[in-house]
């Protein structure tokens, strides 16, 4: 999914590119067994959208959206920082206002609203709202996942040095 030769690919570390190997693997196998037929398929997100929360940290660092303090934080939250609803609020501490002044609305916008379909709407129960995906529905949200990391990384062009 995330081709070896890539400025994606580069970019990661090296447990960022465990995670998109595993979600892979757990893609293939699920193709390898079509007939068993489950209620739900977010279980296939779940390595992207891990990759995908720790890609936003690393790559707000290396742009110098956030500091290495909140890159190593227990508290840091891409959620709270990367909401455009709370930007006005957060001001500088804002990753999404951040992102927006410098590379333009679209990503911002782009950045959150991955976020919020293949992250929050995917891992969160809300008894009124029962979100369960098809097989299709996973992979095409782990194929947006790996869409915005690569348009993230052609946009901002933070250092492709691998990450350790």
């Amino acid at each position: 999914m995330v081709k070896h030769d890539s400025p994606l690919w580069q970019y990661l570390s090296a447990e960022q590119r465990k995670l998109a190997e595993d979600g892979q693997l757990l893609i293939e196998d699920r193709k390898l067994h079509p007939n068993e037929q489950l209620s739900d398929y977010s279980y296939l997100v779940f390595p992207f959208a891990k990759l995908y929360e720790g890609f936003l940290k690393q790559l707000f660092r290396d742009i110098l959206v956030i500091d290495e303090s909140d890159y190593k934080s227990d508290h840091f939250r891409i959620g709270k920082a990367l909401s455009p609803n709370l930007a006005q609020r957060l001001g500088r501490r804002s990753a999404w206002f951040r992102i927006q002044e410098r590379f333009g609305q679209a990503l911002a916008d782009s950045l959150w609203d991955t976020w919020k379909e293949g992250r929050n709407l995917v891992f969160h129960y809300f008894p009124h709202n029962y979100r369960a995906l098809s097989f299709d529905q996973a992979v095409a949200l782990t194929d947006s996942l790996l869409h915005t990391m690569e348009t993230a990384v052609l946009e901002t062009k933070p250092t492709l040095a691998p990450h350790t």
